[in-house]
């Protein structure tokens, strides 16, 4: 048997409203989907017919509509695409710029991150210490109640951030592209340019986790 053909249309009004029917209550029989949108069979066959051969729709006997694996999967994927980090974002682990690289050890590990975020006295966002930047320092160093994490933890402009009206797909695009495991979740103060709030952080494991909630 050859593969099936999906073929790309535009798709009406309507053809989108059949597709959302059949999402919600599929699988669903022809005269169902045409009793909800005040319908004649008749009327809806040609639009069924459409978006079957498009490859968006399957439909056995005696069983109804329902949409095709790759439809489903495409949908999904929209849905997760359009997400908002500002529906997902987590609280940020904080400490203070001048903190020691020893506390900031201690408080990695009693939070279980990979990633900590240094704040001014303004609660603005002044740096990022990784679990890696720790271990680098930590390395042949006795004195790491002496040494701040100022002195270790990557600025601005090198700093990689994420806006809360951005998506979860331009955050996924932000960590892998970066090859970084956390971003911080910022807000410009707008009489302060280059002065960001930081307001939450998004991970890897948000990313998974918000993917696998949308999915299932």
């Amino acid at each position: 048997m050859g593969n099936k053909v999906v073929v790309k249309i535009k798709l009406t009004k309507r053809q989108e409203e059949i597709l959302q029917i059949v999402k919600k209550e599929g699988p669903i029989p022809g005269k169902e989907i045409a009793e909800k949108l005040s319908l004649t069979r008749a009327t809806l066959r040609p639009d069924l017919a459409i978006l079957t051969m498009a490859g968006s729709l399957e439909a056995r006997p005696r069983v109804g509509y329902y949409l095709s694996p790759e439809k489903t999967i495409k949908m999904k994927a929209a849905k997760y695409s359009s997400k908002l980090v500002n529906d997902f974002k987590a609280l940020p682990i904080v400490i203070s710029k001048s903190t020691s690289v020893y506390d900031a050890i201690v408080q990695l590990f009693l939070e279980d991150v990979g990633t900590l975020y240094a704040v001014d006295d303004e609660g603005n966002l002044a740096g990022v210490i990784s679990r890696k930047d720790l271990i680098r320092a930590a390395i042949g160093n006795k004195n790491l109640n002496d040494l701040p994490v100022n002195v270790i933890m990557t600025r601005m402009p090198n700093i990689v951030t994420i806006s809360p009206e951005e998506t979860l797909l331009e955050a996924a695009n932000k960590l892998i592209n970066n090859h970084i495991d956390s971003l911080p979740v910022v807000r410009e103060k707008e009489s302060m340019p280059t002065t960001y709030e930081l307001i939450g952080r998004v991970t890897k494991t948000t990313i998974t986790s918000a993917f696998l909630e949308l999915f299932e």
